[in-house]
This record gives C-alpha cells, sequence and structure tokens, in this order.
C-alpha cells in the first residue's frame, strides 16, 4: 500500500497583523516629551509607592551682545581741534592723509619735525572715505606712539651705554662707557668704579672705542693709562 504525502501544514491560531498605518509627525514638544528621561518610582521607608517627580526645566540665560566702549571726549579746550580728518589736543596733532591713493593717519608731537607714528588707516562704511578721528581713536594713537618712543629712548641707551664687571689687582672692578654724541666733538667717556661704588678713574676716549673684558683689565692693570680706539 502506498502513503500519500501531504503538504497541508498547521499554522498558527495568531491573525495576521493588518497593514501598518502611516506613521505621523510628532511636533517637538511631544516628542521632547517622549525622549525624556524616565525615573523610576521608589519605596520609602514605610512602604509606600512614592511616583517619580517631573524633571525640572533648565531655564536657558539671555545671550547680551558686547556694547563696544565709546569714550566720550572732555568738555572741547579753547586752543583743541576737534574734526574728522584734523585732531589736535594736549601737545599732539593727529591728521588723516592720502598717500599713493592709501589713506592713513600721522601723529605728531607739537615742536618735533618728524612724525611719532605714521599708520595706515581704514576705510568709513561707504568704502569711498576715510574713518572720521574721535577721541577714544585720538588717545589710542597717541598710547601707541608714545610706546615707541620708549622702545627708542630705551635703545639709545642701550647703545650710548655699556657697563661690564672684571677682576683685576685681586679686586672687583665696574668699568663703564659712556658715548656722547656731540655734533662737534664726538667722544667716549671710559670710567672705572671699585666695587663699592666709588669712582676710581675716568678718561676720555673715542666714540668707536671697543669695551671688552680684556680691555678693562689691560686698562686696570696698566694704571688706567690712555686707551686709544683700538685698545691699549
Amino acid at each position: 500500500m502506498t502513503a500519500q504525502m501531504s503538504f497541508d501544514f498547521p499554522h498558527d491560531a495568531a491573525p495576521i497583523p493588518a497593514a501598518l498605518a502611516p506613521r505621523r509627525r510628532m511636533s517637538r514638544a511631544a516628542l521632547a516629551a517622549e525622549q525624556a528621561p524616565t525615573q523610576l518610582a521608589f519605596v520609602n521607608a514605610s512602604g509606600s509607592l512614592v511616583a517619580p517627580s517631573a524633571p525640572a526645566a533648565t531655564a536657558r540665560r539671555p545671550f547680551a551682545a558686547p556694547v563696544p566702549k565709546i569714550v566720550e571726549a572732555p568738555a572741547n579746550k579753547g586752543d583743541a581741534i576737534r574734526e574728522s580728518r584734523l585732531w589736535q589736543e594736549d601737545g599732539w596733532t593727529a591728521r588723516v592723509l592720502r598717500n599713493d591713493g592709501e589713506w592713513s593717519v600721522e601723529l605728531r608731537r607739537d615742536g618735533d619735525s618728524e612724525a611719532a607714528l605714521l599708520a595706515p588707516w581704514d576705510l568709513d562704511r561707504d568704502l569711498r572715505n576715510p574713518k572720521p578721528l574721535n577721541y577714544g581713536e585720538f588717545l589710542t594713537l597717541v598710547k601707541s606712539a608714545e610706546e615707541a618712543m620708549q622702545r627708542q629712548r630705551l635703545q639709545l641707551q642701550a647703545r650710548l651705554h655699556k657697563r661690564l664687571t672684571v677682576f683685576a689687582q685681586d679686586a672687583e672692578w665696574h668699568v663703564t662707557l659712556d658715548i656722547v654724541p656731540d655734533e662737534y666733538e664726538p667722544h667716549a667717556l671710559l670710567s672705572a668704579f671699585s666695587a663699592d661704588g666709588e669712582l676710581v678713574a675716568q678718561q676720555r676716549v673715542t666714540p668707536d672705542f671697543k669695551l671688552g673684558t680684556s680691555t678693562a683689565q689691560a686698562w686696570i692693570d696698566g694704571d688706567f693709562r690712555q686707551a686709544g680706539s683700538d685698545g691699549f
């Protein structure tokens, strides 16, 4: 007897799910509420169930844009000039000039033959005319000029004054060289001081005298004999 095979298999009792409904776009508030972190309830010491508290909303601080600081000019003095391209006050004169198609500002101290500061100057909002001068810009220019002049003074002082310490004749000596940039008779002063600061010897030398440890020791060991521009 031949057995017949059947391909009818039993199905699950669960019904076939219906077609998925179209997704709805959630509002930002609903989405934020759905994605907000949840807190589990807990049981207190008496055994009662305590519901979680809602998370506190974090308040945003308002953003304040920086306000540019405006320097107010004091009351106009009788001899002061305050114009858009010419500002003269407190012994200084700032002038906006046009050089080779570019705008620049020149700052000159009263009585000086040369300008203390010459710098590029920005255009105004119309991109055609130079930015007008004001009291704050004038103070900034004066400060920059004074700082530049101070650096020049320090550089000149370092070039005209040299100092070193040497050991000679079983003692410590401080030797200085001060250049005098005289228009008619330029020269330099070579000085020797003891360890306690007392001036022991001084003589006049040429302004191109080369001060060094060897020349200073030789001058002291030679009882401060006359020094020349090329040594002793």
